[in-house]
């Protein structure tokens, strides 16, 4: 499979299933990727990722804006060039506390 180079404004913009949330898939299985998922994510002022866990970990880069990030129990503040790292089975959600757009790259392994 040859290599994707796509600016993120060509890969289209989804419903995240959460109001005010938006996701983008940058890199997929189906691009060839055996291990990963890149995605890139936008909340709007006050949004946040449902509170939920799963088996698997995540690596997130805040690209711009400012959030609260809850991981198994604390909640801390991340902004843009933080990078966080969400545990296997930890209970988490994201949340924009700022006055703009909050932007994040979110790494995941394909669900086996």
């Amino acid at each position: 499979m040859p290599c994707k180079i796509v600016h993120f404004t060509k890969v289209t913009n989804e419903d995240a299933g959460e109001p005010g949330v938006k996701i983008r898939w940058l890199i997929k299985q189906e691009d060839g990727a055996p291990n990963f998922a890149m995605r890139y994510f936008e909340l709007e002022p006050k949004a946040k990722s449902p509170h939920h866990s799963h088996d698997w970990e995540h690596e997130v880069f805040i690209l711009d804006g400012e959030c609260s990030v809850f991981c198994d129990g604390q909640t801390r503040t991340a902004t843009n060039g933080y990078a966080v790292y969400i545990p296997p089975n930890a209970v988490h959600h994201f949340e924009n506390t700022g006055k703009s757009t909050l932007r994040f790259l979110c790494l995941v392994p394909h669900k086996k």
